[in-house]
């Protein structure tokens, strides 16, 4: 199988290399492409008002001065010279759980891959500290090749999440979950560099979550890797009915 690996921490990240060499073991022709630097909270953001360059870094290895979305969309129209049959963006060193696959570069490789038709997945590792690879290169590669075989609904994409040390009873233990909420502590920290000029950090870490079952939150706590699958259709179609009724008049 022909796959395109990407991701939003960059070309040289541990996570992405232990996932490119585990699809090459298992013997897919693998297409790394990927932003030259870290570009985590990029979302999904198309560089437009600069050049982009390209540097070839190793066979089938390739670093883009952008975005993951650049970077895919780089791979798939001018790299690759046959389109990847799936795309696998990770692994991301931490989670991407809840309302992160809103600020997510690594969610959104996995976003650009489907507004173009290549069925994608996105795979994070849930630790800040200690990363350990192998449990979520192994589930990666035998999902991507379960979607492979049965394909995924269109406009669909998965978005993994790994425990540190998942369970394992007869295999990997995994559920398909809905994507949770996280509460996180809002802060902004104010500095002055050496000429007296104020500049900002902005950002806050996850303090909490929402009791909500079957979350992607509980299932990763319950040390289950989450499956969730996620649509790049943003309408709210119960609201859609509800607000039928606004239609015509504003009065």
């Amino acid at each position: 199988m022909r796959i395109l690996i990407t991701n939003d921490d960059g070309i040289e990240a541990a996570g992405i290399k232990a996932l490119s060499e585990g699809f090459s073991k298992a013997g897919h022709d693998v297409w790394t492409v990927a932003p030259a630097a870290e570009q985590s909270g990029a979302s999904h953001k198309l560089t437009l008002g600069h050049p982009l360059r390209l540097r070839e870094v190793g066979p089938q290895r390739y670093g883009v001065d952008g975005t993951p979305t650049d970077a895919v969309y780089m791979a798939v129209h001018h790299i690759m010279p046959e389109r990847p049959e799936l795309l696998v963006s990770g692994i991301n060193h931490g989670p991407n759980l809840g309302d992160d696959v809103t600020y997510s570069g690594t969610v959104a490789a996995a976003i650009e891959g489907t507004v173009i038709s290549i069925p994608s997945i996105a795979v994070s590792l849930v630790s800040h500290h200690d990363f350990l690879w192998d449990k979520s290169v192994e589930f990666a590669v035998k999902l991507a090749e379960k979607v492979k075989r049965e394909g995924l609904p269109a406009g669909t994409l998965l978005n993994v999440n790994v425990p540190l040390h998942p369970i394992e009873t007869n295999g990997i233990s995994w559920k398909l979950t809905r994507q949770g909420k996280r509460n996180y502590g809002q802060y902004i920290v104010k500095r002055s560099d050496p000429r007296g000029r104020a500049y900002f950090w902005i950002g806050g870490d996850a303090s909490g979550a929402e009791h909500i079952d079957g979350s992607d939150i509980e299932a990763v706590e319950a040390g289950l890797i989450s499956v969730t699958p996620l649509s790049i259709d943003l309408t709210d179609y119960a609201a859609l009915k509800s607000l039928r009724s606004w239609e015509g008049t504003l009065s």
